[in-house]
């Protein structure tokens, strides 16, 4: 059940993190710059994922470090096989492209968000008292 919970989740992440996208390529890119539109939708949808795993912290019933830390480990390697998986294969870009985006060029801040789903189920709980 925990992890059928937790991709429910993850799915909600993951379409806040393409209207995201969408946002910073409609709205901050035009108006802040390639390196401030990063950098602010980097903030933003680490926000996001501490904001939905706060939300739904008792619905994962996210008690104790090891549930938490599964929770986020999951959610890292479900956001690194949807990046990986639609970049090669939807998006066509290569791997050297793929792996651009991990070294914080032009402002991009994906490791950081990457850290961020990590521990996100983590804060959640504390948040919450439950840790």
């Amino acid at each position: 059940m925990l992890l059928l919970r937790s991709v429910v989740v993850w799915l909600l992440i993951l379409v806040l993190a393409v209207l995201n996208g969408g946002f910073r390529e409609a709205v901050l890119l035009p108006n802040i710059g390639r390196q401030g539109a990063f950098v602010l939708s980097g903030i933003l949808l680490s926000l996001c994922i501490v904001i939905v795993a706060v939300i739904f912290a008792g619905w994962l019933r996210l008690k104790g470090l090891s549930r938490c830390l599964f929770v986020g480990l999951f959610w890292f390697c479900l956001t690194l096989s949807f990046e990986f998986g639609f970049g090669l294969f939807v998006q066509k870009h290569s791997w050297t492209g793929i792996l651009e985006t991990y070294t914080f060029k032009d402002g991009n801040i994906w490791p950081l968000v990457l850290v961020v789903t990590f521990v996100a189920p983590l804060l959640a709980a504390r948040i919450h008292g439950k840790t």
